[in-house]
């Protein structure tokens, strides 16, 4: 019986290898097939690949450089998380993914994204995004430091970052009476953001209806906890001659700007723990739970100002 016992232990790691190795090879093709895809518009390196006995694959060390560029984006990892390795194997089989469908559970994660404050596909993206949204304002010292827009690669220096460091990790789960989406994402010594929205119904189905599709929100809980970024833009504020009534005045508005670009006009229920979040607090938690779940199409039918109230829109500060 002992030996039995260790003859299987034996067999079991030796059929773990031969399906890893089975599986980072043909990762690895498919990598050096898509590098190749790719190479007319961005030059691609990776220093590996990697897998986990709890389901995770993973393109190690990746570093990007996007033809007219010259800086490069370097990632520490980049991958999926399935429910096993054995979820691995069945995704590596495209016949069997057809047959079968997606599974119920999987994640894609992203770790160590790391874009240098003055990289130059970064401040074209920046004057892009402020040429999309009009943003004549953007050099105003208050909508400047405090990021109304989004931060300048002069800001983020200002600020005190040489780079932006963002992990994230996104999932979701299926079942036949409900959709769950989940997201976590990091910025280094920024913030931290964990989002759930769970909507009723199989989406995997209701996607099958293509332009039809009519996703309804059940609820949504999203907690956004400062890891320095408001005392670095209270301080950089502060630099750019701003009063303290100034910089709280100009965050708020901001804030306001999130929701208006979205169809939805913040009201007390919302500003006022934002207000006590900017004065102190670290952590911000915002739910959705209307009383009757919400099509997404439904919402736009709204005034922005009814929306907070068609939501069940909500905040709290601690």
């Amino acid at each position: 019986m002992k030996n039995f016992a260790i003859w299987a232990v034996v067999i079991g790691v030796i059929g773990y290898g031969v399906a890893k190795l089975y599986l980072h090879n043909e990762v690895s093709d498919t990598m050096d097939m898509a590098v190749v895809m790719m190479s007319p518009y961005a030059h691609v390196e990776y220093e590996g690949i990697g897998s986990t006995l709890s389901g995770e694959l993973t393109v190690d060390g990746v570093r990007i450089v996007v033809d007219g560029f010259r800086d490069a984006i370097y990632i520490d990892r980049i991958g999926i998380d399935t429910p096993s390795f054995l979820s691995l194997l069945n995704l590596s089989d495209l016949t069997k993914v057809q047959s079968d469908g997606m599974p119920e559970y999987l994640g894609f994660l992203a770790e160590g994204v790391r874009i240098p404050a003055d990289a130059d596909y970064y401040e074209e993206f920046y004057d892009m995004t402020l040429q999309l949204r009009d943003a004549t304002d953007a050099d105003s010292a208050a909508n400047e430091c405090v990021g109304k827009y989004g931060f300048s690669p002069t800001a983020l220096q200002g600020l005190g970052y040489t780079d932006q460091v963002m992990s994230m990790k996104m999932a979701f789960s299926d079942d036949e009476s409900r959709f769950s989406f989940d997201m976590n994402v990091s910025m280094e010594d920024m913030w931290d953001m964990n989002v759930t929205v769970t909507l009723i119904g199989n989406m995997m189905s209701e996607l099958m209806r293509g332009a039809m599709a009519q996703p309804k929100l059940r609820d949504i809980r999203l907690e956004y906890t400062d890891r320095s970024l408001n005392e670095r833009v209270a301080r950089y504020c502060e630099e750019r001659g701003l009063s303290a009534a100034e910089i709280l005045h100009a965050q708020l508005d901001s804030f306001k700007f999130i929701g208006t670009s979205n169809g939805i006009e913040f009201d007390q229920y919302m500003l006022d723990p934002y207000k006590e979040f900017l004065l102190g607090k670290s952590t911000l938690i915002v739910t959705a739970r209307p009383t009757e779940p919400v099509a997404f199409s439904q919402i736009d039918l709204y005034k922005p100002s009814d929306v907070p109230a068609l939501l069940n829109l909500a905040a709290i500060a601690r």
